[in-house]
């Protein structure tokens, strides 16, 4: 393994206590480690989940080496990116990244990031962050995600720390304020970089945005009157991730079918372990992460006269600026759009083979949909997913002001 990937002892070494405010959310503490991941040897659904994701594996012997690992370091250099490494292997046609080589290794980021992939997103960040020498990020993931125990164990072992997302009106605010100040903490006194989507939930049609409530929410952990100055705190470095297929397109296109048909259709927690287990294993073509500069210098350009609320909304914009003006395209973004509106303004861009690969990928896709569908049906979700590709193309252009 190149030696680029090994992190330094210094960087597993920096124990900060984590205060038990935050003992319901934060990653699991080092000292708990081994127990933790020895209890997790032994859940059924635990082994079910190795199993499926590395077919042929022997788990008794996978779980020797395991049983031995006595922090989350380690864990994360032996098992999580070598496993991570498998999965680009055997499901991309490779990953590329840009700007790491500028990022401060003395800094504490926080990576915001449009959203793709429940698991592989933030998973193949901290892949490329470990690969150039740095420490991987904390990762925020929602509760709803963790459908089991193990899965809570599993992340928490990884370096993830939880959003409440199940929580009724009065506890949402509780969960904000835990959580902001969790990121603060986590940024400015144990000195650990975060990841966290630009939005809740992954953008089902590529059209990335980011929320208005989760820049609120950072704010409030700064403690600083001034929303810009609690943001700085947290070193804001947005983060352009382009995959060249999305494995789950046809269950995003799918849940779209459903909402047509009945606009209170909500996917179960079943749906989404289906759409991690889909989105490890199934093929994404090319993958770019573009790291672009921490945000602070453009923040002081915010005028200090301006209300809390238009001061957040340009937050927001700068955010979504960096990551639309960063995307990396492929044929598949330009023949989706060319195709959606009946146009060849991007036939320079694609080549017949591409156009032949795409044509016969969406077919594929459409065939993969399990819920019975006519033929309108069908139009209707193929035009969902040729919308998820153009979006990106589109957002770029507008950021680039050639739109």
């Amino acid at each position: 393994m190149n030696q680029t990937c090994i992190l330094t002892k210094e960087m597993e070494q920096k124990i900060i206590e984590t205060p038990h405010e935050f003992a319901d959310i934060c990653p699991i503490e080092d000292k708990d480690v081994n127990q933790k991941l020895n209890q997790l040897i032994e859940d059924p659904g635990f082994r079910f989940f190795i199993e499926f994701i590395m077919p042929g594996v022997d788990y008794e012997k996978y779980c020797e080496g395991l049983s031995t690992i006595t922090s989350k370091y380690d864990f994360q250099a032996k098992y999580s990116c070598s496993y991570l490494q498998l999965v680009e292997k055997s499901t991309t046609s490779g990953i590329t990244s840009n700007g790491v080589k500028e990022l401060n290794p003395a800094t504490s980021y926080t990576f915001i990031t449009n959203h793709r992939d429940i698991v592989l997103d933030a998973s193949f960040l901290n892949l490329e962050l470990w690969r150039n020498g740095f420490p991987t990020s904390e990762v925020a993931i929602g509760n709803n995600l963790l459908a089991f125990n193990w899965i809570e164990t599993l992340v928490k072992l990884n370096k993830s720390f939880i959003v409440k997302r199940d929580t009724t009106t009065k506890g949402r605010l509780a969960a904000a304020i835990q959580l902001s100040h969790y990121i603060h903490f986590a940024i400015n006194q144990k000195h650990e970089s975060i990841w966290i989507a630009q939005r809740q939930g992954r953008a089902k049609d590529s059209n990335d945005l980011t929320q208005d409530s989760l820049v609120k929410m950072l704010t409030i952990g700064g403690e600083c009157a001034n929303p810009i100055e609690s943001l700085k705190k947290l070193n804001i470095a947005p983060v352009s991730l382009s995959y060249e297929f999305d494995p789950n397109d046809y269950l995003k296109a799918t849940e779209f079918l459903m909402k047509k048909k009945n606009p209170d259709f909500k996917k179960s927690q079943n749906d989404d372990v289906i759409s991690m287990l889909t989105g490890i294993r199934g093929f994404k073509g090319r993958i770019h992460f573009e790291f672009t500069p921490c945000i602070n210098d453009q923040l002081d350009q915010i005028p200090a006269d301006l209300e809390k609320q238009e001061k957040i909304h340009r937050v927001c914009h700068i955010i979504d600026k960096a990551i639309h003006a960063n995307y990396h395209l492929y044929p598949c973004n330009y023949i989706a759009y060319d195709r959606l509106n009946g146009t060849n303004t991007y036939a320079d861009m694609y080549t017949e083979s591409d156009i032949a690969y795409f044509n016969k990928y969406l077919n594929r896709r459409i065939e993969k949909v399990k819920v019975h569908t006519n033929d309108e049906e069908k139009a209707f979700m193929r035009e969902r997913i040729l919308e998820m590709y153009a979006n990106p193309l589109i957002n770029k252009n507008k950021a680039l002001g050639l739109m």
